[in-house]
């Protein structure tokens, strides 16, 4: 009986071993299997995106702001110096643009943002400058000798010449009958073609405050006013002094002078010859023995005309309105003035001939 008992372990044993052999010989031809089999697909690799290169924001340079360029005389009298750059700066100001104020202009001045120039005596070229900057409106003060047209406009420095000598009589009639007589005289260039018919204008402004005041007598002697000093086209300036001389031998009281010798020479000898005198032309300050200059009335005509040179319309002849300036009130009080604005008016509206005798 042990000996069966063993026979059966030993049997029973072996069952077991060769059961586990199977086992295990079953795991692993399950594991050569899968081994073998196919396995996870290794993805293939993804090409990297090729990138645009991006550019940069485009810069835009930043402009400058428009330019206005106002060229004024570098002895001009403060006082209207002041008032021209006031009056454009405060213009350019309101239009958004720069500013500059310069005593000369050149071709290198005008860079591209120039928008606007003015310019006053001595021509700086103006006209080949408005050439060469057809981007710009030019305005001419007062310069002679220049031509509207393109983009250069021109603001006339003495219109009608005959008004000035007719209101020039009549000044000089008003002033000098405050001395009992109406002693007036005239400096003409002589052989001038306009001459008689300023002097015609001058003697009528004379005929017209006074009517019949044509003589004064003093010593032996009758004078028929005003007395007419010619002055030769050739005379030097330093001879100036002696024609005058000539009228003081008339006793006169006030001098009109023809407007082509109303230069500086001139003026500054009649200020100190001790007579008073009318200037017909523009002149940046009082000098002694200025009664008053008559002159364009630039300083508005300049805000008139300022927004056609900002809409680049220009290209104009402007005729400005006569003002007195450099007025002596001593000698012609705000109630002279005014009698001579309201004649001032008539002239222009026709009512007073200036070449014919008024009633």
């Amino acid at each position: 009986m042990n000996v069966a008992l063993q026979n059966l372990h030993d049997f029973s044993d072996g069952e077991t071993t060769v059961r586990l052999k199977f086992a295990l010989l079953t795991l692993i031809i399950i594991l050569l299997l899968a081994a073998c089999g196919p396995g996870e697909e290794t993805p293939a690799p993804t090409a990297a995106p090729t990138q645009t290169p991006v550019p940069p924001p485009t810069q835009t340079p930043t402009l400058p702001a428009p330019l206005t360029i106002l060229v004024l005389p570098a002895d001009m009298d403060p006082g209207t110096s002041n008032e021209y750059q006031n009056l454009v700066y405060d213009l350019a100001q309101g239009a958004g643009m720069r500013f500059q104020v310069r005593n000369s202009l050149s071709a290198a001045d005008l860079e591209p943002s120039l928008k606007i120039v003015i310019a006053l005596p001595p021509d700086p070229g103006l006209a080949e400058l408005a050439a060469s900057a057809p981007q710009a409106q030019f305005l001419a003060v007062n310069i002679p000798g220049l031509a509207a047209g393109g983009n250069l406009s021109v603001l006339a420095g003495v219109p009608r010449p005959d008004v000035t000598a007719f209101l020039s009589g009549y000044i000089a009639a008003l002033v000098s009958q405050a001395n009992n007589d109406v002693r007036i005289g005239m400096l003409n260039l002589k052989d001038d073609p306009e001459s008689q018919t300023l002097i015609a204008a001058f003697t009528n402004g004379k005929s017209y405050f006074c009517g019949t005041c044509t003589t004064s007598y003093f010593g032996p002697f009758d004078y028929e006013y005003p007395i007419i000093q010619d002055v030769p086209p050739e005379t030097k300036t330093n001879e100036y002094p002696a024609y005058i001389d000539i009228l003081f031998r008339y006793r006169i009281d006030v001098i009109y002078i023809h407007p082509a010798l109303a230069n500086p020479e001139m003026l500054e000898a009649l200020s100190v010859s001790g007579v008073y005198f009318i200037s017909p032309v523009s002149v940046d300050r009082s000098l002694p023995g200025m009664i008053a200059s008559i002159q364009p009335d630039t300083i508005n005509v300049i805000e008139q005309a300022w927004p056609d040179l900002v809409a680049g319309t220009g290209g104009k002849e402007i005729s400005p309105p006569l003002i007195l300036a450099n007025i002596n009130e001593e000698l012609l009080s705000p109630g002279k003035q005014r009698l001579v604005y309201d004649v001032l008016a008539r002239l222009l509206n026709g009512e007073i001939s200036i070449t014919s005798p008024n009633p």
